[in-house]
């Protein structure tokens, strides 16, 4: 225990923050490799029949991990809500999770209603929402502590399905282009960027979908799985000739969608007649890819623990004195000797709170000053 100790000084004490990254792949034999067989073990579904949870593994293994929970809905705005519930299969439950998603990560208006997710981020410019969307719920264990702005990207598989239900005649990929300049940050959520078909030029009408960097959600559009050009055109997530007045009639439900047993229902379809879980099935088996960067932050306190050439020249080892003598000098002209091996930090009442090895002991006598630099990190 030391009983000389010196107090820090303002510069001595300084914080840094640092960002680690790692980058995860999620391929699409994990999240749909398993379907063709009907054996999906790494697919977990639920009573309640809210929402998917995929896993690395069978679940019912001791090594799987959850990577991600995937569920779809649509707001109370969209033609589906309309519609007689004998017609829409979960019409409730798809609409009670649209909700909560949206007041989530995207809050309430002035009138108290709530935001659904807006294709520009524009919130005060008034809603231009994806009105039938699936959300992908990332698991903390993948995202850490965010994902990296600009790293995330999703490959889908749309248009005619080709020996269904091995591959699809388009691949396209959607990826937050330019987000890691250009994020919103006006969520409840934290900070989000836009999803685009493209690294073209931003614009409003190529959105398709949000991702919610510290939440770790993922918003997609339904409509992504329409035709080839079609998606630019599709401002509201409604079916063919059903746009709103002066809006270019969308044409992007007119391609197959679905999983196995509804291969030939397009998206807006497997939307009305497919349970939740049907329809997330549709969707996992048109992903081919998910990959991003997660993002640890590391905050780190850097202690400078400065040694004048007169200061700690003396141990308080009981060893190092021998019959009254210093046992590291020969002669009383001897200068002082001692050997730092540890550094403690200690609190205002002299109590230790950290304590600090070096890998190996450095000699300090009075022509000698040393810096030490400590750093704890959170």
């Amino acid at each position: 225990m030391a009983t000389t100790f010196k107090n820090f000084l303002n510069n001595d004490v300084t914080n840094t923050r640092t960002l680690l990254h790692e980058a995860i792949p999620v391929t699409g034999t994990i999240v749909s490799g398993t379907y063709i067989t009907n054996t999906e073990t790494n697919i977990k579904n639920y009573a309640h029949g809210m929402f998917q949870s995929v896993y690395d593994y069978p679940y019912l293994s001791s090594s799987a991990n959850h990577i991600f929970d995937i569920t779809c809905g649509f707001s109370a705005s969209s033609p589906l809500s309309s519609s007689e519930p004998a017609l829409v299969t979960q019409q409730e439950k798809k609409i009670n999770i649209y909700n909560q998603f949206s007041q989530i990560l995207n809050g309430y208006n002035a009138t108290g209603t709530i935001r659904g997710p807006d294709r520009d981020g524009n919130l005060a410019a008034g809603s231009q929402g994806y009105e039938e969307s699936f959300f992908l719920s990332f698991a903390r264990m993948l995202q850490k502590d965010e994902i990296k702005k600009g790293s995330f990207s999703v490959t889908l598989l749309t248009g005619a399905l080709v020996n269904f239900p091995t591959g699809a005649a388009n691949q396209l990929v959607i990826a937050d282009h330019g987000a890691a300049s250009n994020y919103k940050v006006n969520s409840p959520a934290g900070e989000y960027g836009i999803l685009y078909t493209s690294s073209a030029a931003a614009n409003p009408n190529s959105g398709v979908g949000l991702i919610y960097y510290q939440a770790g959600v993922a918003v997609i559009t339904s409509s992504v799985f329409g035709s080839p050009g079609s998606i630019t055109s599709d401002i509201r997530d409604e079916p063919d000739g059903a746009g709103s007045a002066g809006e270019p009639a969308p044409d992007g439900y007119g391609t197959y969608f679905g999983s196995l047993a509804t291969a030939s229902m397009t998206s807006w379809e497997c939307f009305a007649s497919q349970s939740i879980s049907g329809a997330c099935d549709g969707f996992r088996n048109r992903l081919a890819n998910i990959s991003f960067n997660n993002t640890t932050e590391l905050n780190s306190t850097i202690y400078f623990c400065r040694a004048n050439h007169n200061e700690f020249n003396y141990s308080s080892n009981p060893t190092y004195l021998s019959s009254s003598k210093l046992v590291v000098k020969n002669n009383a002209t001897d200068l002082p000797v001692s050997y730092i091996t540890t550094i403690g930090l200690y609190s205002s009442d002299n109590e230790m709170l950290a304590m600090a090895k070096i890998s190996e002991p450095l000699k300090k006598d009075p022509n000698t000053e040393l810096t030490l630099r400590v750093r704890l990190d959170y």
